[in-house]
């Protein structure tokens, strides 16, 4: 019990075992929905399974967190993210054909080139280099890009020759599902219970059984499905590696290495992590845990693995070490055998989690300066353009195009960084080259 002590350092910061275990369970509630709506995304694609992928999520998870417990003494917990599935299912593989092994050794080598940033002092000069407003543009984009998947699922938003989308059918017993699923887990957030989203699914999916909406599981544990360990390599010999592709490398690297960072700054600045000049203490290690989260996750078959913003719940119940993180992990690990109890949750069961995590992310929204014209059109852009091209990679690259622009224009260009404006060239080059294989 001593060696714990003084391995978490858990009277340094004020907490004990107790307290550490009840912040990992919480944040274990808060984040389990990944397991099921992570699945029912990367499933999607021709080539994926529901089953390895459930494998490979709770691996990545059960990895990375233990990393950024044992290692970085972080309460913070990882898993696949929300967002990069999206963009990894709808982007690179649905939009752009690449095959989903190609996808996963994409991740592999922005994982590598995360591992690398993170030993390096470059992590600081890239952090300073994107303006901090299209940071938060960009996440709050995502976020309404997966509210927008889960309209989808819900049957809520549907395809409409005339106008493109339009309301869907609300005699629909399946639409009907989604809605009432929606409705309880907004009141159980606005209730600030905690899990609010894991609890959201639990009731929908009773309920759908029920009404006969959902199908009976066909049992309750038994041993994980075998996850699609090293597939990734099939990626390397028969994907088409064009420069395309290189920018979904970048755009993958950038998501993931930007939402960490964005994360792990709001969690530790909540958990007092935070030195006399307001950066994260061990910065290095907490970023070379999420990258070797990232890279283990791809090997085992799923998308980029990133911190979780969910980890706040713990932190708000006294979580202040790694040893919360190590907590959460064990959890991760016992409900790894309940697979076909956990099968049973379908897309319009899920659809409640996708646009409620919208609405989180959104949240970033208030912190942008509106006030500032150059500002506004590069932000809104951003927001815009993701859920209406269906893609996160170029709503980056249309606010990383118009950002520096507007700069020049308005006589700003100082402002400027040079790696803005080398990103803006490459982005440029990106639409010059897909316009030209278009033709």
């Amino acid at each position: 019990m001593d060696f714990i002590k003084q391995f978490f350092k858990l009277e340094e910061r004020g907490t004990n075992l107790k307290t550490e275990f009840l912040a990992g369970l919480t944040t274990f509630l808060a984040m389990a929905y990944i397991l099921f709506v992570n699945p029912n995304t990367l499933s999607v694609a021709p080539e994926l399974e529901w089953g390895p992928i459930f494998t490979a999520t709770a691996i990545a998870a059960i990895a990375g967190t233990l990393i950024m417990g044992l290692y970085a003494n972080y309460p913070v917990a990882l898993a696949p993210g929300m967002g990069m599935n999206a963009f990894f299912t709808y982007t690179v593989v649905l939009t752009l054909g690449y095959s989903a092994w190609q996808g996963f050794a994409g991740i592999v080598i922005s994982g590598i080139l995360f591992l690398l940033l993170s030993i390096s002092g470059l992590r600081k000069r890239i952090i300073n280099a994107i303006p901090k407003n299209l940071k938060l543009a960009i996440g709050a984009g995502i976020g309404f890009f997966i509210a927008f998947i889960g309209l989808q699922n819900a049957g809520l938003i549907v395809d409409n020759p005339a106008t493109l989308v339009g309301l869907g059918d609300l005699s629909d017993p399946g639409v009907l599902l989604a809605v009432f699923g929606l409705l309880a887990t907004v009141l159980l957030y606005v209730l600030k219970v905690r899990g609010a989203i894991l609890y959201g699914i639990i009731i929908t999916s009773i309920v759908g059984i029920i009404f006969g909406l959902v199908g009976l599981p066909t049992g309750v544990v038994s041993a994980p499905p075998a996850p699609y360990f090293f597939e990734f390599t099939k990626g390397f010999t028969d994907g088409t590696w064009d420069f395309q592709f290189f920018i979904v490398i970048f755009a993958l690297l950038f998501i993931d290495f930007f939402d960490t960072a964005g994360t792990l700054v709001t969690v530790g600045h909540a958990a007092g992590l935070l030195d006399e000049t307001g950066e994260l203490k061990d910065n290095g290690k907490a970023l070379l845990a999420d990258s070797t989260a990232t890279i283990v996750g791809a090997v085992a078959g799923t998308s980029s693995t990133t911190s979780y913003i969910e980890s706040l719940a713990g932190v708000e119940v006294g979580g202040r070490t790694g040893l919360a993180s190590v907590f959460t992990a064990f959890f991760f690990l016992v409900f790894m055998f309940f697979s076909p109890l956990l099968s049973v949750v379908t897309g319009q069961v899920t659809a409640a989690a996708l646009i409620m995590v919208g609405v989180l992310m959104a949240t970033q929204l208030k912190d942008i300066e509106w006030d500032d014209s150059v500002v506004a059109v590069s932000a809104f852009l951003v927001i815009l353009v993701m859920p209406l091209t269906y893609s996160i990679a170029e709503g980056i690259a249309v606010g990383f195009l118009f950002y520096p622009l507007t700069m020049l224009v308005s006589r700003r260009h100082k402002e400027v960084s040079l790696e803005m404006w080398v990103l803006a060239v490459v982005f440029v080059v990106y639409f010059v080259i897909k316009a030209a294989t278009a033709l």
